[in-house]
């Protein structure tokens, strides 16, 4: 199969490296990649959100999949636009990945299909966001209703932290077009996980789970992240209350999907907060996590891509995904700055050193190369170092391993990725 991945982040990276592992794979394109796809395929100078673009080189390539990995270009039509000319794409269409574009039409579709998620309102008058906020009272969460690559939530620990949230999203435009809206939630208590399925119509095929570390600083302190590392599989949350899930939050949503008219077909992320009453939906991701995906792609034992393409033909009768029984753990290293103004440009020396230690990938993100053909740092998470390990304990020493061995002017990271899961 001629396959084009789109995306440029460590998600990509794992991805690539998890396709190109497949006897079914003849080319691998990336568009546009990173400088750790160069080895694994054909990096392609293609924006992941010039869909236009993006589906003249498939039709040129004679491209058989093509793969989304971030949300963005789905939102926008990726989908759409292959089916359009018969291109098989294993997403969803613009109309389904809503789920992930608006978190107002999520809390809707909750509503309608009896799924347990936090009580919430939308507004777009900050005044009224505001006159809401001091009704309910603290602690309370803040999310921009569209798209914010991670950094759309607060989870505010005062009214007047909430306050300065929604001014900044709503009033100072922080977010763009993405803050305009907001969707104001009370704040659910418990431990944070990640849980993946196949979807096509009404039917569900779980993948995995894992948990996300979103908090920039160690013991979950400062702002929220797109994720500064993850853990695989979560402690407490095996396959049995991973299908539990399914059943409750997942399932519901795909029949009313179905009923609205826009049936959803990909990959879906379920964030979830395992509350004293069970699982509770805190959001709907319409793709692979990152970093989740960096911890939870090492484990897998069978081939991806012949489940990618069954999945865009609507056939999940035959899927089947294994993983070993290792543990994983990834720790994101990001630049100074981050999430909010991150430094670019420093050298980054040690990733071939890091990758050579036993067990440890790492996966390239916010990363180019200078014009002397340096690795240099071009984005707030720059590398995602995993580490495979009989257990969490020995994977997570392993990682801080790999993350020792690189550095950067600016190398940021959190120490305590996994800690919880000992």
């Amino acid at each position: 199969m001629r396959v084009l991945l789109v995306g440029s982040g460590g998600r990509e990276h794992a991805l690539a490296q998890t396709l190109a592992r497949s006897p079914h794979l003849s080319t691998l394109f990336i568009a546009p990649g990173n400088p750790g796809t160069e080895a694994l395929g054909v990096n392609v100078a293609i924006g992941a959100q010039d869909v236009s673009a993006l589906v003249s080189f498939a039709l040129e390539q004679q491209i058989d999949l093509v793969v989304p990995g971030p949300e963005a270009p789905l939102v926008a039509g990726l989908a759409d636009a292959c089916a359009s000319v018969g291109l098989p794409c294993a997403g969803p269409t613009q109309a389904a990945a809503q789920l992930e574009g608006s978190k107002e039409f999520t809390k809707e579709i909750c509503d309608a299909a009896g799924i347990p998620t936090a009580r919430w309102q939308s507004f777009d008058r900050a005044e009224n966001a505001i006159a809401y906020v001091r009704e309910r009272g603290a602690p309370i969460v803040v999310k921009a209703d569209g798209l914010a690559a991670g950094k759309g939530v607060v989870v505010a620990a005062s009214v007047e932290e909430a306050e300065a949230a929604i001014t900044d999203m709503m009033t100072g435009g922080s977010l763009g077009d993405a803050g305009a809206r907001v969707v104001i939630e009370d704040c659910l208590v418990g431990e944070e996980v990640s849980l993946f399925a196949f979807c096509a119509g009404e039917t569900a095929y779980l993948i995995g789970a894992a948990q996300d570390h979103k908090r920039v600083g160690d013991g979950d302190t400062g702002p929220n992240t797109g994720g500064m590392g993850a853990v695989s599989p979560p402690k407490g949350f095996g396959p049995l209350e991973q299908e539990a899930a399914l059943d409750l939050v997942v399932r519901p949503m795909l029949c009313e999907m179905v009923r609205r008219g826009t049936p959803f077909r990909g990959v879906i992320f379920a964030g979830l907060m395992l509350t004293d009453n069970g699982p509770s939906l805190i959001e709907y991701n319409v793709r692979f996590g990152d970093p989740e995906a960096e911890a939870l792609l090492p484990r897998l034992q069978s081939d991806l891509l012949p489940a990618l393409s069954a999945l865009a033909d609507d056939k999940l009768d035959g899927v089947s995904v294994s993983f070993s029984d290792q543990a994983s753990v990834c720790v994101v290293m990001a630049a100074r700055g981050y999430p909010a103004s991150p430094e670019k440009g420093a050298v980054i020396h040690g990733v071939d050193n890091a990758a050579a230690l036993e067990g440890v990938q790492v996966y390239q993100a916010g990363t180019t190369r200078n014009l002397a053909g340096e690795l240099v740092v071009s984005g707030g998470r720059v590398l995602a170092v995993t580490a495979l390990a009989d257990t969490v304990e020995q994977a997570r020493t392993r990682a801080y391993a790999g993350v020792k061995a690189i550095s950067w002017d600016g190398a940021h990271w959190r120490n305590d990725i996994g800690a919880r899961a000992l």
